[in-house]
């Protein structure tokens, strides 16, 4: 019998469609991401479950829409503004099989590198670390949303052993994973879920690496530009005085260095698995928890042509890059404009081991296997978003699908309907709901009876607001 695949899934933080060569960008450098496509599947329509980190993540490891599970925010997340406060679950419940249970129950050995942010807070945060979730390791993994400290050593995670001063996190982080495979048993498959703290806040990187961005936007004529537009008020409460800052080109020399650097890190990691012998059985996964950064916090991105960034419900904040890799199995170079989603991992994962499903856990997840393969006829069927909160970044409380090349949004300040064609109109600029009415009150029709059927939380009136 033929040796399960080893799984190696690589999620970044806050990393944007656009952010990588392979998907457009001018101004970042990414060979070994544009490596990675060459030698894998590249996918155009691939999303996030939500447009900020936690719920996504909890949707990954097990196969459940944020709104099922009750997770819909960033966990520690609070946020109300014309709308009140809408209490969710801020926690990964051990109740839950995750992705790395059934795999550990299959015989794999599974290890955790990196962000986590799926615990409670406190002192109960130890009940629902990775540990607790089938990872025999975690590396790094805590209730951090983002590095407390910074990303240079000392990082004062508890855990993850402490560093040199100076040391970079997302370096160290590839340091620990390298270990891993160099140390791997090759008679036991493994999954390692990789889940870098980057590209998210704070924006920090080596210094010659900084430099050589600041060179290149000075070459460009891009530093001689105002790449920000300021927009309207926050809608939210805690940031009402404060105006949306939206970035319109790509130019920030820091966040450039952080995306080369992690570009660099995910190649040292494949060049690890072709030095151990292991490439050839190895399934990689590329991905990322959410759209770029683009409107709020000092906005060091642009998604361009995609519409806004993380935290709010456009194409900017969940619209994902999705590169597969599988020697011999998935065709090198191949380009997909299959609509997926963050819940497919786990049945995908599932059936590229040869496991049985488990469709009590991963109820709203698809297989894309048959994509993988190149299969035709393949219908995943209409995929949903909800996000019942005030965002970070300007985006306030809706919900969303999107069937075929029909995305529907749905505000709940004020029961709005926006109808997009995406195939046409990749930038969300041209509403469609009164040209075509009867496709808008039928979307509309299918998103209010998934919210029933998985009792999303609606945000109420706040009477605070004034």
């Amino acid at each position: 019998m033929d040796r399960k695949p080893n799984i190696l899934f690589i999620l970044l933080d806050d990393f944007g469609w656009t952010d990588a060569e392979c998907y457009g960008s001018s101004f970042y450098e990414t060979p070994r991401l544009n490596q990675l496509a060459a030698e894998g599947m590249r996918f155009t329509n691939a999303y996030a479950a939500c447009p900020v980190c936690s719920p996504t993540r909890a949707s990954i490891l097990t196969g459940k829409y944020p709104a099922r599970l009750g997770a819909t925010q960033w966990f520690g997340g609070f946020s109300e503004g014309k709308l009140a406060h809408v209490p969710y679950v801020d926690y990964l419940s051990t109740e839950e099989r995750s992705l790395a249970s059934a795999l550990k129950d299959a015989g794999y050995a599974t290890w955790h590198v990196g962000k986590w942010h799926l615990s409670q807070h406190g002192d109960a945060r130890f009940e629902t670390y990775p540990e607790k979730h089938g990872f025999d390791v975690n590396l790094g993994g805590c209730e951090w949303g983002q590095p407390m400290n910074g990303y240079f050593a000392p990082y004062g995670c508890e855990t993850l052993p402490e560093g040199p001063e100076g040391e970079y996190l997302t370096d160290r982080l590839t340091d620990e994973a390298i270990g891993l495979i160099e140390q791997a048993d090759l008679e036991t498959p493994w999954f390692m879920h990789l889940s870098h703290y980057a590209v998210h806040t704070p924006i920090e990187c080596h210094a010659e690496l900084v430099e050589k961005y600041r060179c290149k936007s000075e070459a460009l004529g891009l530093a001689d530009e105002d790449p920000f537009v300021e927009g309207d008020p926050f809608p939210c409460l805690h940031k009402r005085e404060r105006r949306i800052k939206r970035r319109i080109v790509q130019s920030d020399p820091v966040y450039a260095a952080m995306v080369e650097n992690m570009d660099t890190n995910v190649g040292r990691v494949l060049d690890a698995l072709d030095a151990s012998g292991q490439a050839e059985n190895t399934i990689v996964f590329f991905f990322s928890d959410n759209g770029g950064l683009a409107t709020a916090e000092g906005s060091p991105t642009c998604n361009a042509p995609l519409n806004e960034g993380k935290g709010w419900m456009y194409e900017g904040g969940t619209r994902e890059p999705l590169i597969v890799r599988w020697p011999g199995k998935v065709e090198a170079g191949a380009v997909s404009e299959q609509v997926t989603t963050s819940t497919d991992f786990y049945p995908t994962i599932l059936e590229c081991a040869d496991l049985p499903f488990d469709e009590k856990q991963h109820c709203d997840g698809t297989s894309i296997l048959p994509v993988l393969r190149g299969e035709a006829g393949f219908e995943r069927g209409p995929v949903f978003w909800h996000y019942p909160h005030y965002s970070n970044q300007g985006g306030s409380p809706g919900c969303s699908m999107r069937e075929g090349d029909w995305k529907l949004i749905e505000f709940f300040e004020d029961s709005r309907l926006e109808l997009y064609n995406l195939r046409d109109d990749i930038s969300e600029e041209f509403e469609m709901g009164d040209e075509y009415p009867e496709v808008r009150d039928a979307l509309a029709k299918t998103l209010a009876e998934w919210r029933d059927s998985v009792s999303a939380s609606i945000p109420l009136p706040n009477p605070e607001w004034e």
